[in-house]
């Protein structure tokens, strides 16, 4: 009786959900677009309809007696990822409302803002590009301090945030909303340290290395002393990424591409096709619209799309692998996969294919299969492209390591100088030495920590796996060219990950799917291996 009423609920739940989700979904996707108020305002009406649903109590309580008492297993996986669904929507309906409006408002004024630098509105696109190529202090650390002021704009809102979050996550019996977004998101806030500690312990000494490479290049670049380099020296805003400091100029040999179809082709390629995506996607810059990338899957039955400010460079090369790296995990999901189930094991895991397909855009040997290069080219260049990937990685865990921890301490404690916790962790774990002027909200900047709270740890996780993918098809010979992996051209590739990744969705826990994917559980050692143990 229990899984006949469990299969009722389950079937009730789908058509309630459906076409609330995919109205919503469409309308994030249009305000991301255009950034007209219109389309956002509709969003935050559906999101509060469907936090409604789900805050249903009779629901929940069903929920929370049938996931322990039915015996099938695909019924009770659906009912344990629904019972944590309801759980984090057990809060007084004005409180959950009210932090929806706060996220709308501050995603919309992320959308529409533009960094003022002399006299001039610079999209995200355009500062990085005046950091990157400028060799004038000043310049870098005028068009550096714009691009920061979005963090005064949004500085109170964000604290506001925090808070309801907390609250919310308080009265359903959590310390705070960073502890409930781990459990509730089937992650130990204590595995998940302690893996971040470990990871701190592997990549210091490696980044400690590639640190002073990267000082001693941009000390020459800015004529300036190592001692006198600050954040704006270092060409991204957050040195979330690497600066270019080898001879090898990987954007010139994208200058010339066509993005979009190198994309469509290498899918197409290992028998992930791409096309009907592509076509429904938005890919290129205009004003007000969301200046970052993001996949979006509608309505969890194929109509995947993907937003993008496509330049012709290895940055936006590697971004559009990225996102429809995500988009193909969800294209692929198994036809009669049951609809709670369309979603991936964790959302690590989709960073996970994302960032195996991104780093191809840094590989030579897919360029050269790919006819961005020959091979004469791809040999020239090979050693010195590593060292890239590596001293990207390095640095991105590095500043990883920031976002987990500031996360962390900012939802234990948001009334602390959040100014002072930023840039003490800046320093520790980035080696970079902060500001004269720490009055300005740069933590709030940064529109993951609003928009997309307590995700970022799920990034270097990602990476972690992405790791172990390549072992495990190197290990199997899944793909070869004969100089060399390029992971291109090659469908058993597609039919890895069809098979062992996309088609179950989120059928089993996040563990064991990697386990059945890889035979092993999630390790760190292939990262290390890959990255952190070579110079």
């Amino acid at each position: 009786m229990t899984d006949k009423k469990l299969q009722q609920f389950i079937d009730d739940y789908r058509s309630k959900v459906a076409d609330l989700e995919k109205k919503k979904h469409a309308a994030y996707f249009d305000a991301a677009v255009t950034g007209e108020e219109k389309y956002y305002q509709l969003y935050e009406q559906l999101e509060v309809a469907h936090t409604r649903l789900l805050s249903d109590r009779e629901s929940f309580i069903f929920l929370a007696s049938a996931r322990d008492n039915t015996e099938d297993s695909l019924l009770k996986r659906q009912a344990g990822l629904l019972y944590n669904i309801y759980q984090a929507h057990q809060v007084p309906a004005e409180l959950q409302e009210e932090i929806i409006h706060l996220e709308t408002k501050i995603a919309n004024q992320f959308s529409v803002f533009r960094a003022e630098v002399g006299g001039k509105k610079l999209t995200d696109n355009e500062v990085e590009e005046l950091l990157e190529t400028t060799t004038d202090s000043k310049k870098a650390q005028e068009a550096w301090e714009a691009s920061k002021e979005v963090g005064s704009l949004v500085e109170e809102d964000v604290k506001r945030l925090v808070k309801l979050r907390n609250q919310a996550a308080e009265k359903l019996g959590y310390a705070n909303y960073h502890q409930m977004s781990l459990v509730l998101s089937e992650q130990s806030p204590e595995e998940v340290n302690a893996l971040f500690d470990h990871l701190d312990a592997l990549t210091r000494d490696g980044f400690s290395g590639v640190k002073d490479r990267i000082d001693q290049h941009l000390a020459d670049k800015f004529k300036i002393s190592v001692s006198d380099l600050r954040p704006w020296h270092y060409q991204d805003r957050f040195f979330q990424e690497a600066p270019k400091i080898t001879e090898v100029d990987l954007d010139a040999h994208y200058a010339n591409q066509d993005l979009v179809k190198l994309t469509a082709d290498y899918f197409g390629d290992i028998d992930l096709p791409v096309d009907d995506l592509l076509a429904k996607s938005d890919l290129f810059e205009r004003p007000g619209k969301n200046q970052h990338a993001f996949c979006i899957h509608i309505d969890r039955y194929g109509d995947v799309r993907v937003l993008c400010n496509i330049k012709p460079n290895r940055k936006w090369m590697n971004t559009m692998l990225h996102e429809y790296g995500h988009a193909v995990y969800e294209k692929f999901y198994a036809p009669d996969l049951p609809f709670v189930l369309r979603e991936p094991a964790h959302i690590f895991t989709t960073e996970a294919v994302a960032m195996f397909f991104g780093r191809l855009a840094s590989n030579p040997r897919w360029m050269q299969a790919m006819g961005i290069l020959d091979k004469k080219q791809a040999d020239k260049i090979a050693p010195l492209t590593w060292q890239i990937m590596q001293t990207e990685q390095l640095v991105f865990s590095r500043w990883a390591q920031v976002m987990y921890r500031f996360e962390q301490a900012l939802y234990a404690n948001p009334d602390q100088d959040l100014n002072k916790l930023w840039w003490r962790l800046v320093e520790k774990y980035q080696g970079l030495t902060p500001p004269d002027d720490m009055t300005q909200a740069h933590w709030a900047s940064k529109i993951h920590v609003a928009t997309a709270p307590c995700y970022y740890h799920n990034y270097l996780l990602g990476e972690l796996l992405a790791s172990q993918f390549y072992a495990y098809l190197d290990k199997h010979e899944l793909s070869e060219l004969p100089d060399g992996r390029g992971y291109a051209g090659e469908p058993d590739i597609g039919r890895f990950f069809k098979e062992k990744v996309f088609a179950p969705g989120a059928t089993f826990h996040w563990k064991e799917m990697i386990r059945k994917a890889t035979g092993s559980g999630l390790d760190p050692k292939f990262y290390a291996e890959q990255f952190a143990y070579k110079s």
